[in-house]
């Protein structure tokens, strides 16, 4: 029998009891500050229940609630993961993908865990480039689309500071010249600080968000890893939020312990930083959740060591009783293995009740039984910190029998309200208009009320964006 007959010999023995694995409780369970956490269950191979991409039908779209309005702001992209709202209105999206990682699927599980998420996706190779997108008409589709930048390595996440847009290579953080209204970048790019990367490069994705006076950048660094199974010394520099001073490029660890940290926003009231986190796989359909987390200066989250405060991993060795002692629990949890990337603050003015809080893109489980995620949702801040219940936004991407019409991944507001998603499955970014939406399920503060009565005022006055 050749290796490769031995070894699919092998996976169909082993994958029985994955198969047979299933959640136990609804991802509601799974859901705000206290989720219910069951114990692990050990698998020979994970639990695989992959989504297989199919894309979109011409003219199909997400779900959004009653009286909102969804359209295809541009449509026919090379896989879309993230979107930026520059201050003019323009949108710029990073058309990305992994890079070459030679060191990424070692081994069985590896090449398994590979094999089933190639699946889900519809593209391999990345265009590595910035597009912009302008809607001059404001009639929810981009009339105008042009290549921002090009010949990138896999770039994600953009901050705008002032004259310089910065760009999160999977490498470094690269500076380019902006003014605005330009469409194609002006000048060459300046490196301004190397980002760990290298033959593994598990979490190939880096983002980036600017402080509100624009003097440091916060860089998301995911882990080289699921688990630690790389080796301690993979995670060097990894599973990391930095703090970069954007005049030297001079960085240091602002919070660690982060396995998967990606979406970034600044929270107004309280001042925090907040980051959406994707917790490890391989440990069953119930366990642990991802999560939305506050990030202050020396935070650390446990891993690989453990999960949600002390939970303890025991596949990591050497065991580190020491630094579980110290991990943090995270402060909302959003299901498990949903897949928590994209994260924008909502914009102040948006009317009746998505004024206070956080959408949430969450890109869907490929190990969880029934699948999870494949949405945006809406988390309630009403008060400076997440409230439960969860609320669904944009829905619709999974059809009756389990395929992946799209994958939501990056989102981001303008100064209107309005949502912007980019789906790299189906190769769009969605459009989604500040409208009145029910907020019977959201809680509000009395600061909540107030701009709700202002909103309502300035309707009548004609001056609230549709």
């Amino acid at each position: 029998m050749t290796d490769a007959r031995a070894l699919v010999a092998a996976l169909a023995v082993t994958a029985l009891p994955a198969c047979r694995e299933s959640a136990k409780l609804p991802i509601s369970a799974e859901e705000g500050p206290h989720p219910v956490l069951l114990a692990p269950v050990k698998l020979v191979v994970p639990t695989t229940n992959v989504a297989p991409a199919r894309g979109w039908a011409p003219g199909a779209r997400p779900t959004a609630p009653s009286g909102a309005k969804v359209t295809a702001f541009s449509a026919g992209l090379a896989h879309p993961r993230w979107v930026y709202v520059l201050p003019n209105g323009d949108v710029l999206v990073a058309e990305t993908n992994a890079p070459p990682r030679p060191e990424n699927d070692k081994g069985v599980r590896g090449w398994v865990g590979e094999r089933f998420k190639k699946q889900a996706a519809k593209h391999e190779g990345s265009a590595n480039r910035l597009t912009l997108l302008r809607d001059a008409d404001g009639d929810g589709r981009a009339e105008t689309r042009t290549v921002f930048a090009s010949g990138l390595t896999s770039p994600l996440g953009m901050a705008l500071v002032g004259e310089h847009l910065y760009v999160a290579d999977t490498d470094a953080i690269l500076r380019f010249p902006y003014v605005e209204g330009d469409t194609v970048a002006r000048g060459a790019h300046a490196k301004l600080v190397d980002l760990p990367a290298g033959p593994i490069n598990h979490h190939w994705t880096k983002n980036v968000i600017a402080s509100p006076d624009g003097t440091k950048l916060y860089a998301a660094i995911g882990s080289n890893s699921n688990a630690g199974e790389n080796g301690i010394d993979a995670e060097r520099d990894r599973a990391q939020i930095w703090e970069i001073d954007t005049a030297t490029g001079a960085h240091r660890v602002f919070a660690s312990g982060l396995r998967n940290p990606c979406g970034l926003a600044w929270e107004p009231q309280t001042g925090a930083l907040w980051t959406a986190v994707n917790e490890r796989d391989e440990l069953g359909s119930d366990v642990p959740p991802d999560y939305l987390t506050s990030v202050h200066d020396g935070d650390f989250f446990g891993f690989p060591w453990s999960y949600w405060g002390d939970h303890v991993d025991t596949r990591v060795r050497p065991a580190r009783p020491d630094l579980v002692a110290k991990a943090r629990v995270p402060d909302f949890a959003v299901g498990a293995h949903t897949a928590a990337l994209g994260l924008a603050l909502a914009a102040k003015g948006t009317p009746r009740g998505y004024a206070r809080g956080m959408y949430v893109g969450l890109h869907g489980s490929w190990n969880r039984r029934p699948l999870s995620g494949y949405k945006v949702v809406f988390v309630p801040f009403p008060d400076g910190m997440p409230t439960a219940p969860v609320v669904d936004v944009l829905t619709g991407f999974l059809s009756p029998s389990g395929e992946a019409y799209g994958r939501p991944v990056g989102v981001a507001v303008d100064d209107r309200g309005d949502l912007y998603v980019a789906d790299d499955v189906g190769d769009t970014v969605w459009r989604v208009a500040a409208a009145p939406m029910s907020a019977s399920r959201i809680p509000r503060s009395a600061g909540e009320e107030e701009d709700e009565a202002k909103n309502e005022a300035e309707d009548e006055e004609g001056r609230t964006p549709p």
